[in-house]
């Protein structure tokens, strides 16, 4: 996981978004990004790749893991490293589309559980994600959809030179 997080912040003092709708608009994201998932082949799933790229079960793992320690970390004191962040992704017992989708669904429950429990001050105070990355809150959590929107373009590249149609990029409802 490479990033840049040493940038201005995006927060401003009157506030762009709220919370609430932050929430709505990356749950639209994952609900496009599991369609992504259904219209994959099983087989291809696990061993497609192109020009290099991982195939597509391993870039969910990996956004499995950032969503569900990312947001278990806000409610600790030190965050997870980046190591066993790695490690851990490299453990999800994710070896069939079934699970896949299985794990995608209980992160989504996850998510929508814990979001209301992060007090609203700590969207904008400095963290250190996974123990690398220093920056304000909120622009992590935009990291964190900026790099699903960006493997699901690259499974979107995936399915068309697998001749499937992907879903329609705009479809996050």
């Amino acid at each position: 996981m490479e990033t840049n997080l040493n940038q201005e912040s995006n927060i401003v003092a009157e506030g762009f978004t709220t919370t609430d709708a932050m929430l709505i608009h990356w749950q639209g994201h994952r609900k496009l990004t599991r369609k992504v998932i259904e219209a994959f082949p099983e087989d291809k799933l696990f061993t497609y790749s192109i020009g290099g790229m991982r195939p597509f079960s391993a870039m969910i793992n990996e956004l499995v893991s950032i969503a569900t320690i990312g947001l278990q970390d806000l409610f600790k004191d030190s965050p997870t490293s980046l190591n066993d962040l790695q490690s851990q992704r490299d453990k999800l017992p994710l070896s069939t589309k079934d699970e896949i989708l299985n794990s995608w669904d209980k992160v989504t429950v996850m998510i929508n559980q814990l979001w209301p429990q992060i007090p609203q001050e700590s969207f904008y105070e400095v963290i250190k994600a996974f123990g690398e990355y220093e920056g304000v809150t909120s622009d992590i959590m935009l990291y964190w959809l900026d790099n699903e929107i960006h493997h699901r373009a690259q499974a979107y590249v995936y399915l068309r030179a697998l001749g499937i149609e992907p879903p329609a990029f705009w479809d996050r409802y």
